[in-house]
């Protein structure tokens, strides 16, 4: 009798790091069920959208995509073939049925804390022939759970690592204390363990993610509570981890501890994700950050002099409701002021069930536009201006791929630029200074000097 043909899955992610993290997850759990990774969905025998609510068109796009699917699922019916279809994530979570009412053709909906119930969700709908729904907001299970499970698969060098989850700082525009639930922390051991096999992978660079990840306050084995710089602590020592990052912090939770840190710790990357959302104080305590624009900007001078070459990323709102044009302008002023070397930017997204969407003197679409046009422009010429300063410089990169020219090498620099050089049979993994000799929009390039030394402190 003839094998059948090996499953594929194929999973679109949507959205922030830690859907990316969690697509990559699911695909670990899939793979014993005999799942492989398929390059689209037309060659898939499970689809899953790991979706993303933080803005309405994310949520309209999974609406779209699942339409297109449905006509697929059809398709594939009428040649004798079987496609599942899975929705995961946030927009699981906040549309629960109602995503299932939608569209018949959609076999599960997970929240973003039950994807490692996957398998059992599949054989549930498989015997009872029924949609399965599950947006239970169990994080301690799933991370229990996914300890459980066995060496992941290698990806490459860099990977993420979710530390924290959740969010208890209800900021008055964001669904994510609705959707991923109150904060919550893993164990150092937890943690520790999944990093120790994703450097036996042969990753060299961990990213710790968390909706608020300086907020992390994880249980030691001694039942005593860690700090965010005592993890990276205990992560540094770890063979064949060379670089260590954390996204995305919160200002209330920049710590004396955590800004030394990046003084103390040779593998924590000079590079700080911080969002302020706006530079106005008045829209600041509207969205209830609880921080004042001062503040923000006190940390942000503390970081600079700890360690001289951080560079600071961060995320802007525009149009939130109420926003006049000073508040605007105070937007700008706090850019320039700051000098980003990398930016987020988006218009205001009303989101069902959030107090700002109730909130009065909503601004017209237009007016939003033409500000985070401004505001784009100038993230793009301080970002420019980031990269050019680094022109005839000397640097430690991360080699993470070979690039489309023969011989030539992609990697990492510490501040997160793609960096091109030329480099006959270099391995990924491994760690080179590179003069840089040219920027160009999305990347710089540069010449190879010689292998770094791991761990050195970026100077």
């Amino acid at each position: 009798m003839q094998d059948p043909l090996p499953k594929k899955a194929f999973i679109k992610t949507y959205g922030c790091q830690m859907n990316v993290y969690d697509s990559d997850r699911m695909r670990d759990v899939l793979a014993p069920l005999g799942y492989g990774e398929a390059a689209s969905a037309e060659e898939a025998d499970l689809v899953i959208l790991n979706t993303c609510h933080i803005r309405e068109k994310a949520a309209d796009k999974v609406f779209s995509e699942l339409g297109k699917l449905r006509d697929l699922k059809v398709k594939r019916a009428g040649e004798g073939r079987v496609m599942e279809i899975a929705v995961a994530g946030c927009v699981g979570q906040a549309e629960g049925s109602e995503i299932t009412r939608r569209n018949k053709a959609v076999d599960l909906v997970m929240g973003p804390q039950t994807y490692h119930m996957l398998p059992e969700l599949l054989a549930k709908r498989r015997s009872t022939g029924l949609a399965q729904i599950e947006t239970e907001l169990a994080v301690d299970d799933k991370f229990k759970d996914l300890a459980n499970n066995k060496q992941p698969l290698t990806r490459g060098v860099a990977a993420f690592l979710t530390i924290q989850e959740g969010c208890d700082k209800f900021c008055s525009f964001c669904v994510v204390p609705y959707t991923r639930g109150a904060e919550f922390s893993r164990p150092v051991e937890q943690v520790l363990t999944e990093a120790r096999k994703l450097a036996d992978a042969g990753v060299r660079e961990i990213t710790l993610l968390g909706q608020n990840v300086n907020a992390y306050r994880g249980l030691d084995a001694a039942g005593q509570i860690s700090s965010l710089p005592q993890l990276l602590t205990k992560l540094s020592s770890i063979a064949g981890i060379v670089r260590l990052r954390y996204t995305t912090s919160h200002p209330r939770d920049m710590t004396e501890e955590l800004i030394e840190a990046h003084a103390t710790n040779s593998k924590l990357m000079p590079y700080l994700h911080l969002p302020v959302q706006s530079g106005s104080d008045r829209i600041v305590k509207l969205m209830n950050r609880g921080h004042s624009v001062a503040d923000y900007l006190k940390t942000i001078e503390k970081m600079k002099k700890t360690r001289p070459d951080m560079a600071i990323s961060g995320d802007f709102i525009v149009g939130y409701p109420g926003e006049t044009d000073q508040d605007f302008e105070d937007t700008l002023e706090i850019v320039r002021e700051v000098g980003y070397a990398s930016a987020y930017s988006f218009k205001y997204s009303q989101r069902p069930g959030t107090p700002a969407a109730d909130r009065p003197n909503q601004v017209p679409d237009a007016i939003k536009t033409e500000r985070l046009y401004r505001l784009q422009a100038l993230l793009n010429e301080q970002t420019q201006k980031f990269n050019m300063a680094c022109l005839g410089k000397t640097m430690p990169v991360l080699l993470e791929k070979p690039g489309r020219q023969k011989g030539q090498m992609i990697g990492r620099s510490p501040w997160l630029q793609s960096v091109h050089l030329n480099l006959e049979n270099a391995a990924p993994g491994r760690l080179v200074d590179v003069q840089i000799i040219a920027v160009g929009t999305n990347s710089i390039s540069g010449h190879y000097q010689s292998d770094s030394f791991e761990g050195d402190h970026i100077v």
